[in-house]
């Protein structure tokens, strides 16, 4: 029966690495180690005192070999007390600029509307000035059936 049950075997085979890639691959690394042991040591000391400058933080996995350009990540760097601006003015959110931007316009609808100058205001007052004009004759209706009584 095929590896992998009655479907069959899915997926590649094993591959071994040549004995004698991996001896040459070894003789690479140790020349690279030995090569870069000998130019550190002359420099060791101003890179201790570059090292303390920059901080970087410790790389994990690939990172430290490969260099990665990526626009939108952006470092977190600490400012300094004597840095900060106290002065500047805060820069508002979109949400907080709206919220203000929309409380605004409210008053200014409000007091437009006050003055009588929106179209809901006038035809608030016309619908005022008819339910006036109504009320006015109706009293005069009033007046005149009581005046028509006492007269009888």
């Amino acid at each position: 029966m095929p590896r992998g049950g009655k479907k069959g075997h899915k997926g590649r085979g094993k591959q071994f690495s040549n004995p004698e890639e991996i001896d040459r691959q070894m003789r690479a690394q140790k020349e690279l180690e030995e090569n870069g042991g000998a130019e550190r040591g002359s420099s060791s000391e101003s890179e201790e005192e570059t090292s303390s400058d920059d901080e970087q933080p410790k790389r994990k996995g690939v990172e430290g070999l490969i260099e990665i350009e990526n626009p939108n990540r952006v470092s977190q760097k600490s400012k300094k007390v004597v840095e900060i601006d106290v002065n500047a003015p805060k820069e508002l959110s979109r949400r907080e600029r709206e919220e203000i931007e929309k409380q605004k316009a409210k008053e200014r609808y409000m007091k437009l509307h006050l003055e009588g100058k929106t179209e809901q205001a006038r035809a608030d007052l016309a619908r005022l000035a008819i339910i006036k004009k109504q009320r006015e004759d109706a009293a005069k209706k009033r007046e005149e059936l009581r005046k028509g009584e006492l007269g009888f």
